[in-house]
């Protein structure tokens, strides 16, 4: 008959392998994670940050969904923090060299690819090279679970980051909550920022972007939400004055892992 000290060791290795299991079987470790830099984000996040060897989800809120620039600069300032090359797929000419500088990334370590339609095979491919930074893809459509697990399983065997900027003329576009074997699934909303007169507290400022920074999905963790000013010339996050974290509503919680 198992023992209450028996019971307890079984169970315990049994919390260790799915824990392996959902991190693509090789544990969760923040080494192999780039943080945040914001303690309530990063304490949040399994990994402590954004996992490398990963596939990470981004879209916008709002009219901002079909063009996707805040999940653009947030995904800039993250490999920003990177060594190597960045490989971006996307439209030729979507991307403004002088917005990469602004959140820390030289115009220089990003190579452009346009791939038509075979945007996701691109990145499949991109992905399996372990000598770059990182890769992002711009998404218009359906990204369907096999796809995303390849994605995934290619991501893991290199430990390169990638990210997917999902885009639509619908900002309630049903196919952003298809499943996915994405690691996490974020959304971006640009928020205005402070005033920069105090004779005018009203008027919005031109300082850093304000963003509504949504975890929507994290494998092994919850869903939560926080206001951050966004990636700076170094490419970190700040915690906002107006706000800094809140947790996440009932039902993101359900929906998250």
């Amino acid at each position: 008959m198992m023992t209450a000290d028996t019971r307890a060791a079984v169970v315990e290795a049994l919390r260790a392998q799915i824990a392996a299991t959902e991190q693509g079987g090789r544990g969760c470790s923040r080494a192999h994670a780039v943080p945040f830099g914001i303690a309530a984000i990063d304490r949040h996040l399994p990994a402590g940050g954004l996992l490398l060897g990963a596939v990470h989800e981004l879209q916008a809120s709002g009219p901002d969904v079909e063009v996707g620039a805040a999940p653009a600069l947030f995904a800039v300032g993250v490999l920003a923090q990177r060594p190597g090359p960045v490989v971006w797929i996307g439209r030729t000419g979507g991307v403004f060299a002088h917005g990469l500088l602004q959140a820390g990334l030289d115009p220089r370590r990003v190579v452009f690819v346009d791939a038509g339609r075979a945007v996701l095979l691109a990145m499949e491919e991109a992905l399996r090279h372990p000598d770059i930074a990182g890769v992002v893809c711009e998404l218009e459509g359906r990204l369907d679970l096999v796809t995303s697990r390849r994605l995934q399983l290619a991501a893991e065997g290199s430990q390169v980051l990638g990210f997917v900027i999902r885009r639509s003329r619908r900002f309630n576009d049903p196919a952003f909550n298809q499943p996915s074997a994405a690691m996490t699934r974020w959304r971006i909303g640009t928020m205005p920022s402070p005033a920069v007169l105090s004779h005018a507290p009203d008027v919005p400022g031109l300082h850093r972007p304000l963003w509504r920074l949504e975890l929507l999905r994290c494998r092994g963790g919850e869903a939560a939400s926080w206001i951050v000013e966004g990636a700076d010339a170094q490419g970190r996050l700040a915690v906002a004055a107006v706000l800094a974290d809140r947790p996440a509503a009932p039902a993101q919680r359900r929906a998250a892992g």
